[in-house]
């Protein structure tokens, strides 16, 4: 088994224009009951991130786009057409947002 970051996209939307978070909620915990689930965040909105170059630091998400990264899962699974699987269940994609996965290469886990 291998871990998989999702990176959950949605339309950049200013603080309290959240998409509705229960779905959200209700997936992740499936994800966790299925032993599945290795880490979940929720991030904030962009406008509150700031960007370091080497030049300094600015407001905002590094490129301005329509979409910004508005969480992360870490799971588990047996290869990548099964994280495919399981990111296209989230509620995201039904929200008009998309996920993104990739095979996580090495680093350290909650835990």
């Amino acid at each position: 088994m291998s871990h998989y970051a999702i990176l959950i996209y949605d339309s950049a939307q200013p603080a309290g224009a959240a998409p509705e978070r229960d779905p959200h909620d209700q997936h992740a915990d499936e994800l966790a009951k299925a032993g599945t689930m290795v880490a979940a965040y929720a991030l904030q909105p962009g406008e509150q991130a700031r960007s370091v170059r080497a030049g300094g630091v600015t407001d905002g998400p590094f490129l301005e786009t329509k979409e910004v990264v508005a969480g992360i899962y870490v799971v588990e699974a047996a290869d990548l057409d099964a994280a495919v699987a399981i990111a296209a269940r989230n509620p995201a994609v039904r929200q008009g947002g998309g996920v993104e996965v990739r095979e996580i290469e090495s680093g350290t886990l909650p835990g």
